[in-house]
């Protein structure tokens, strides 16, 4: 077997190529000359590659003597096969251990072993798996491909991510020519993917001492028009320099003028607004706004920093001043919802879709926010089962929203009802909308926050419970001796605005969610959550209606579920007028 430290040693990869659709190697018998002796030996290292393959895949030869986590699932390995085809590990397993099993085997934590990146469970399999027989196995599509239909998963998010983990875990383990096999990949990205994802392929040149990538990728960005606020913000102090100055010659060569110091002081105007976002203050960014009258929020591209770097709070008080045009684009011809597709909140992504930003708006090459979050989302994130009242799935919220909010045609929220019913009315109303917050909270706990942070209902609304308290719908029959009639109804009916703007804007993003409440409300639903009164009789059948009423749930929930992933899927197809096939600017 083949020397890891050595790629000099094994001809078996002398002239193999990096498959980009698979990541899986060609055959490389012709590398052998037909001498017998050569092809014995070939004979011989294949089969004791496939030998040492089943320490891997096959459960039956678990003599594991160590274990490394990865992503929370301990994986077994053995120590003599790792020291001998890593010098990483070979030092790493001469030192005392921190930790061990219930059985006693010295225990590793990879987000310890690897700096500066997350590696996931499919790529340390992939790497184990090279380690124990020298053959690189073909790319898992659920981590390495995104989930929109119209890619050809040759640059896309996932694709540079898991090409990029298996790099910084090869780099880590010092295996070289693992590293020459991975950066080839890598190299293959440059010029395809957007430039976003190219600081993604810098970064890791820098980290892992890649020479031969970290040029392409320097005159990729520099060339680019990606904005010296976001190079600075998400690269090393020293390659935002290297990528400045050559911007600055290339300005020179091109363009001689001296800059003038009506440009340098604009630009230190629009550095104070970062700065003011960079300390969460909103007031201070209003200020400055109002003492630099001819800076806006839209020259500063203010609404994008917050989006793309700020706490979803701030952006929401950035909105709520009503100050920015939330369709403006940047130099790269992004609205703000383009960036927060990239970000994958669904707190900011529906904060901005309330306040008015299009998801038909498409960016410089073609592609919607929604575009944008799928070629970002691997098929395993987007896939994973969500069960009754865990949170959500961020990715695959994020992509639905967007979907949905592009079918949307029309949408009343019938807010003005709140101050023309009669006040017997309104405790009714009352009763039923906490009701259903109450079991939204219950039933889809990442919604309901998402739906309650938009309506402002976080404070009106929040003594809710997760289940209605027994005789009561929240507070709504406390009495305040101090309060006025004319108080006691302005309450209220901020209480009820606060719950309708919750539940419309549930209709809205989340309308599975919604008809999954329907169906549960839809019974005498305040009578059967007082189970233990009346009767026993009463009682007994309010009990069994009950049980029938959350299989019922349960069903619809599963259904819900179902209808939700295949709208998604067949909703991916490319769109009539949009071009899906350009990445690039």
């Amino acid at each position: 077997m083949d020397n890891a430290n050595d790629p000099s040693s094994s001809p078996s990869f002398a002239s193999s190529s990096y498959v980009s659709n698979g990541s899986s190697y060609n055959n490389v018998a012709a590398t052998f000359s037909n001498d017998p002796s050569a092809n014995s030996d070939h004979m011989c290292l294949s089969k004791l590659s496939a030998n040492l393959e089943k320490l891997v895949v096959d459960s039956d030869f678990d003599y594991t003597d160590a274990v490394i986590v990865v992503e929370g699932i301990e994986v077994g390995v053995h120590r003599c096969i790792l020291a001998a085809r890593s010098q990483f590990f070979h030092e790493l397993f001469k030192q005392e251990v921190d930790s061990s099993t219930e059985d006693g085997k010295p225990k590793y934590c990879m987000s310890k072993l690897v700096a500066f990146r997350k590696v996931g469970i499919e790529a340390f399999k992939v790497i184990l798996n090279y380690l124990y027989t020298g053959k690189l196995k073909p790319s898992p599509p659920e981590v390495s491909t995104c989930v929109d239909e119209a890619c050809a998963h040759d640059a896309c998010g996932p694709a540079i991510n898991y090409a990029v983990e298996l790099m910084y875990a090869s780099a880590t383990f010092k295996m070289k020519e693992m590293v020459l096999l991975v950066q080839r990949r890598l190299l293959n990205f440059v010029e395809k993917a957007a430039v976003e994802d190219v600081i993604t392929l810098l970064i890791a040149a820098f980290h892992c001492h890649l020479d031969q990538l970290h040029t392409p990728c320097i005159q990729r960005v520099a060339r680019s028009n990606l904005d010296a606020v976001s190079l600075g913000r998400e690269l090393p102090d020293e390659i935002a320099s290297e990528i400045k100055s050559l911007r600055m010659k290339s300005q020179q060569e091109t363009e001689p003028d001296i800059v003038e110091e009506a440009d340098l002081n604009r630009e230190k105007k629009i550095r104070r607004l970062h700065k003011a976002l960079d300390s969460d203050d909103v007031e201070l960014l209003g200020l400055l706004l109002r003492e630099s009258s001819d800076i806006t929020l839209n020259d500063a591209y203010a609404l994008h920093y917050a989006t793309a770097y700020c706490d979803p709070k701030v952006i929401k008080e950035v909105l709520n001043l009503g100050l920015a045009d939330l369709n403006h684009k940047n130099l790269r011809g992004q609205t703000v919802l383009h960036v927060a597709a990239r970000r994958k909140d669904p707190n900011i992504i529906v904060a901005l879709l309330d306040k008015g930003a299009s998801a038909l708006e498409p960016t410089a090459d073609g592609q919607t926010a929604v575009t944008i979050c799928r070629r970002l989302t691997r098929p395993r994130d987007f896939n994973e089962t969500t069960q009754k009242g865990q949170v959500s799935n961020k990715d695959r919220l994020c992509i639905d929203v967007l979907e949905r909010e592009m079918r949307r045609n029309s949408f009343s929220s019938g807010m003005e009802m709140a101050t023309q019913i009669s006040a017997t009315d309104m405790h009714v109303m009352l009763d039923y909308l906490e009701n259903r917050v109450a079991f939204a909270r219950l039933f889809f706990p990442a919604e309901a926050k998402v739906a309650m942070e938009i309506a402002d209902a976080g404070s009106t609304i929040a003594d809710i419970g997760p289940v209605p308290a027994k005789g009561s719908s929240g507070n709504l029959l406390k009495v305040d001796l101090n309060e006025t009639p004319s108080v006691g109804t302005k309450r209220l009916q901020s209480r009820m605005q606060a719950l309708m703007k919750t539940v419309e804007t549930g209709r809205r993003y989340f309308p599975h969610c919604s008809e999954v409440l329907d169906n549960f409300l839809a019974d005498d639903m305040p009578d059967l959550l007082f189970l233990e009164t009346g009767t026993p009789e009463e009682q007994r059948k309010k009990k069994a209606r009950f049980m029938e009423l959350k299989d019922d749930v349960q069903k619809a929930f599963c259904k819900d579920l179902a209808s939700s992933l295949s709208s998604s899927s067949s909703s991916s197809s490319p769109k009539v007028g949009i071009n899906h096939k350009a990445r690039r600017k």
